[in-house]
């Protein structure tokens, strides 16, 4: 199997290392765990018959910001944050479409980045993956907060300990403790995810909730799972949340494997390779960030200001326009004063431009508010429409003055980022039924 040096890609202030493995006419990103060895320790992890895919494509492995070869941060990367290394990988290598594996928390980057942005997914491969990691009422199959947190503090003693991280790996490479395998796997470990590392993801993780993304995947999709929990036989709780996944995903198919194997490479070199063949050229779908912005007594200001409402409305969208270009936005249309916007590379960007927007605007002693949403949108016409556009505007007019509001969806996507919000309850959308909407209280650093 030829592999490359580890190299690094350039996203925003950050490296991000990668290493590039065999040849092919197409790539496969790989998007690994937490716990899964950096790309310097590859071979200590990956399996002898890793070759399976690499004597059929390209494969590109990376470590996360923050772990392994790639750049320390402070703080807490977001799930948009990490889309962005993704991408950056991808243009570094010179990938414009690829499939994508992705790896316990990695799966749910791949989910949101395969909703996101169909135009470079051909194929979605979760391994051991979720869409939420704590439980929910609508989402039993994992851990409370409190359950999560103690396996939490569990990791972190093995990771602070080599001695009880050895006792951990054998029984899960079905290999004594010490065998020399057992030891390497464990120090590959402990040199990929620092202990405050740890703790910073698996915390960020308890706020992910990537379950609105899956029906908006577009691209064939294969999950696998495991029979049970390799350290209990009789949890089977991956089972259900495959099925889950599966019966959301439109083209999706579920395969199960024994509780102690590892990535199934022939069959996911398979699926791979014949969904290459069957890729479809257009996507008619794409899950989109929406904001909306409405000028607040804009009749009453007009009537105030006479013949000088026509000069401060043009600066008002041209404030517009300047933050729309300065966050990656675009406008998509505009009805009198207000303005319809997407194109933002995820949810967290249109929030900080929404931000930015209100306060261009207020400089001008003018009010306004936002709304901010994302869904699943049709391209219609190369527009978008449907029902998250109906909801983004609706969201819009449930704002006060000056106030940026986002839908229960967007909270739940922009975990990490440092956003912090505040509730403003369950509230009727006018013929879209109840939405929990929130307030944004603070952009963190």
């Amino acid at each position: 199997m030829e592999s490359s040096d580890t190299r690094y890609a350039r996203s925003g202030d950050v490296y991000i290392a990668y290493r590039v493995f065999g040849a092919g006419p197409f790539d496969l990103v790989f998007a690994s765990g937490m716990d899964f060895p950096s790309v310097e320790f590859h071979d200590h992890a990956a399996g002898s018959d890793f070759g399976e895919l690499t004597e059929r494509m390209r494969v590109i492995r990376f470590d996360k910001r923050g772990t392994g070869a790639s750049d320390r941060v402070s703080g807490v990367p977001s799930l948009e944050e990490r889309m962005d290394d993704v991408r950056a990988v991808m243009d570094a290598v010179g990938v414009e479409r690829a499939a994508l594996l992705g790896h316990v928390d990695g799966a749910a980057m791949a989910i949101l980045f395969a909703a996101t942005y169909p135009e470079r997914v051909f194929a979605l491969v979760l391994f051991l993956g979720k869409p939420r990691f704590v439980r929910a009422p609508d989402f039993p199959w994992v851990p409370t907060r409190e359950e999560y947190e103690q396996v939490t503090q569990s990791w972190l003693a093995e990771v602070v300990d080599s001695t009880q991280l050895e006792r951990a790996f054998a029984p899960r490479l079905q290999k004594p403790v010490s065998d020399p395998e057992v030891r390497e796997r464990a120090r590959a470990t402990r040199l990929t995810i620092s202990p405050g590392s740890l703790v910073a993801l698996r915390r960020m993780n308890m706020d992910i909730d990537v379950r609105g993304a899956l029906s908006t995947i577009q691209v064939p999709t294969l999950i696998v799972h495991r029979s049970a929990d390799m350290d209990d036989e009789n949890d089977t709780s991956a089972t259900e949340i495959a099925r889950y996944m599966a019966a959301r995903i439109p083209a999706s198919r579920v395969m199960e494997v024994g509780r102690f194997e590892w990535m199934p490479y022939k069959a996911i070199a398979d699926f791979v390779v014949d969904a290459w063949e069957r890729r479809a050229v257009e996507r008619r779908r794409v899950l989109a960030t929406v904001l909306f912005t409405d000028l607040v007594d804009s009749t009453a200001r007009a009537a105030e200001l006479g013949g000088a409402w026509p000069t401060l409305l043009t600066e008002h969208n041209a404030a517009i326009r300047r933050e729309l270009a300065r966050f990656r936005g675009e406008t998509i249309d505009t009805a009198g004063d207000g303005f319809f916007a997407s194109g933002f590379d995820g949810p967290a960007r249109a929030i900080r431009c929404a931000c930015a927007i209100r306060d261009a605007v207020s400089s001008l002693e003018l009010e306004i508010r936002v709304g901010v949403h994302t869904g699943e949108c049709d391209i219609v016409d190369g527009k978008l429409a449907g029902l998250a556009v109906a909801v983004g505007a609706r969201v819009a007019a449930q704002a006060d003055t000056g106030e940026v509001l986002v839908s229960g969806t967007v909270k739940d996507l922009v975990a990490g980022s440092g956003i912090a919000f505040d509730s403003r309850g369950v509230r009727e959308l006018k013929g879209l039924g109840e939405w929990p909407l929130y307030a944004v209280a603070g952009l963190g650093s």
